[in-house]
């Protein structure tokens, strides 16, 4: 890039550490320092010693004074010996002692000295003293104080200023620091992370599967490459681009391979980075933002989590928040103020694209919608091939079965389940990762970890003929669902599971289909109540999941003949708390009453079905109990074995068909 290229001589290198500044502060206490150590200085006397006055007068008569200095009322001189310390009072014995040393010697003074003149002192015994100190001819020099009154005075007027400046530029730091920057610099200063383009590592080859998406984002890339292709012709590349999709799937890697594969700046920020506490700081942060990738053009700008900052102004009770509508508004106008020739781009991810605010989905801003969706049978035979490159796999493993046992799982989940295994096989000392490792890592991720609690026998009958209820009616029903593995061991917050996949990839499923995953869904009750004639509290998952499938078959698929064709919205699946106060609902209370009598009826008409047909076929739920009891774990090979081929099989077999066909989404059947 020619814009980055012109520091490149100014930038540290890698590994080395920028320059440090110092900063005002540090020039503050430089200053203060000196000014108390000319104060500390002035008062200090290096190498003297003071001595009473008494002590000098006997130093004296002994002779013992070398050469003398009067400075006004002090006397300084040199002791031609070292003189021994006078004697101190002793608490203890209350006596006078001579002080000693460490060693038990006498003590003794320092040959600088210096003593002052008593304030009593009279004229006569002071010019006595003088005279004497003439007669025993002692080097004599008599000097006039020094005025320190301008010292003094400029040090008690700088010191307080020194000291208020130093407070107020540790509170404004503070305070700075607190509101998210810098005075006036930091302070709405973008909170993004800059990466260059030829430090992207991460490039189209590196995601696997989502080829459409791919291809949709190949077009940003040809632009940021060259965009004179396109303006030539007058057309205009989307300004703002939004991924779609659940958590997991692979929005952010696209965002980043999309970076690496122009070679251009890209600024990364999360949504909730641009939301403070005051007012007006996230509408200066977006503003800092746009302008630093204007300035390093072409360039892209992702946005993590779009839905924190992007809500729907004035939804919910209470209203918006002030903060959050700013930074949406300055982001809109960032967005639709954009001229042709600024090559920016804009990419958001969100999982939340229902909430976002209309303005900002209109085409001048987020012009192209890309949704980015849970990976097909071979998307996910693709991520398992990029997820095991640097892990050492046995002869057995089989990428194809790996595949077709992760249904509805996402790029995430996937290297969850790589990593688990590879974790697991080193766990167990195995230089190789086998399939077994991966079974148990596909479990773990599906069902959860395995609980150190042990079943007592009877809640352990009472769970293997739940779970057997729900894999024989599985077993034995048409539809799209099949038995991949029945578990009575307690697993997560469940005593026992049974893991059901659809036969091939759906994107549509019709209304007989959604009765036998019902009967399916029932069956564990339905099992609970034949052979011990009550219900337990192991059906609350079950009859949860039964009945929001049956409230959506009533109200929105119109599969009710009583209701007929006609959609009837439940306002409480709005995602904003309070926006179903005021509005209106669209059917009456008689209404409402008639879709509760219809998911009621629906529900005990297969609850009905389900119990019959476990009736009918009692010794083959008998049979999968007893062995769940025994083995606690039965795959579909070991259903097969007790209790024969399932329906699905017999079907393929009929039609001439091959069975095994990819599946689209995984239904674990939790219970407990």
């Amino acid at each position: 890039m020619e814009n980055s290229s012109k520091n490149d001589d100014q930038k540290p290198t890698e590994g080395e550490l920028p320059p440090r500044r110092l900063g005002p502060n540090f020039w503050l206490l430089m200053v203060l320092a000196l000014v108390l150590g000319s104060v500390v200085f002035t008062s200090m006397r290096p190498g003297q010693v003071h001595v009473r006055y008494s002590f000098f007068l006997q130093e004296l008569e002994r002779n013992n004074i070398a050469e003398l200095k009067t400075v006004g009322n002090e006397i300084i001189g040199v002791f031609v010996e070292k003189p021994l310390a006078p004697q101190e009072l002793n608490k203890k014995s209350g006596e006078l002692e001579a002080p000693t040393d460490k060693n038990g010697k006498p003590k003794t003074l320092a040959k600088k000295f210096y003593t002052r003149l008593p304030p009593a002192l009279s004229d006569e015994a002071r010019n006595k003293l003088f005279s004497d100190i003439a007669q025993k001819g002692i080097p004599y020099d008599d000097e006039a104080p020094a005025d320190s009154t301008t010292m003094l005075l400029v040090v008690s007027i700088l010191l307080p200023i020194v000291l208020i400046v130093f407070v107020w530029m540790m509170f404004r730091r503070t305070r700075d620091q607190f509101l998210g920057g810098g005075f006036l610099s930091g302070f709405s200063k973008s909170p993004a992370k800059r990466f260059e383009g030829t430090s992207q590592t991460v490039t189209f080859d590196d995601v696997a599967g989502l080829e459409s998406v791919k291809a949709d984002l190949e077009e940003l890339v040809q632009f940021l490459k060259g965009p004179e292709k396109f303006e030539r012709l007058g057309g205009r590349i989307p300004q703002g681009v939004l991924l779609m999709g659940p958590p997991g799937t692979g929005k952010t890697l696209l965002a980043r391979a999309v970076a690496g594969e122009a070679g251009v700046p890209f600024f990364s920020v999360n949504g909730s980075e641009f939301i403070q506490m005051f007012v007006g700081v996230g509408a200066g942060r977006v503003r800092d933002l746009f302008k630093n990738a204007k300035e390093s053009a072409p360039a892209i700008i992702f946005i993590d989590e779009m839905d924190a900052v992007g809500r729907q102004r004035g939804a919910g009770l209470g209203g918006g928040h002030d903060e959050r509508e700013q930074t949406l508004n300055q982001i809109l106008s960032e967005m639709d103020g954009f001229s042709q020739n600024e090559s920016v781009i804009v990419l958001a991810a969100t999982n939340r694209p229902d909430v976002l605010d209309p303005a900002l989905l209109r085409p001048g801003r987020f012009d192209r919608h890309v949704t980015v969706d849970r990976p097909t049978q071979k998307g996910r035979v693709q991520m398992f091939k990029v997820h095991v490159r640097d892990v050492p796999l046995d002869d057995d493993v089989n990428i194809e079965r790996l595949a077709h046992g992760t249904v509805g799982l996402t790029g995430a989940d996937i290297r969850n389940i790589v990593n688990e295994a590879a974790l697991w096989a080193a766990r167990n000392d195995k230089t190789r990762v086998e399939m077994e490792d991966f079974e148990y890592a596909r479990d773990k991720v599906l069902m959860g970890p395995k609980r150190e609690e042990v079943l007592l026998d009877k809640e352990k009958e009472r769970t293997a003929y739940h779970e057997a209820g729900h894999a024989l009616l599985a077993w034995i029903s048409p539809g799209p669902d099949r038995v991949h593995k029945v578990t009575v061991i307690p697993r997560g917050r469940m005593l026992g599971a049974t893991e059901i996949v659809p036969e091939e990839d759906r994107l549509n499923i019709t209304e007989s289909e959604l009765q036998n995953r019902l009967v399916c869904l029932l069956g564990g009750r339905a099992a609970e109540l034949l052979v011990f004639n009550e219900h337990t509290a192991g059906a609350a998952n079950d009859l949860e999941q039964a009945t929001k499938l049956a409230r959506r078959m009533v109200t929105q698929w119109g599969m009710s003949e009583r209701l007929g064709p006609v959609n009837y919205k439940i306002s409480e699946e709005d995602p904003f708390l309070g926006r179903e106060m005021h509005q209106l609902r669209e059917f009456s209370e008689h209404t409402m009453q008639v879709i509760d009598e219809e998911v009621a009826k629906v529900l005990h008409n297969t609850s009905d079905r389900s119990y019959q047909t476990l009736s009918d076929n009692r010794g083959s739920l008998d049979t999968l109990a007893q062995a769940l009891i025994e083995r606690e774990e039965l795959g579909s090979p070991d259903i097969k074995e007790l209790i024969g081929p399932s329906v699905h099989e017999l079907m393929a077999d009929s039609n001439g068909k091959p069975d095994g066909k990819p599946a689209r989404d995984a239904v674990v059947q939790r219970d407990g």
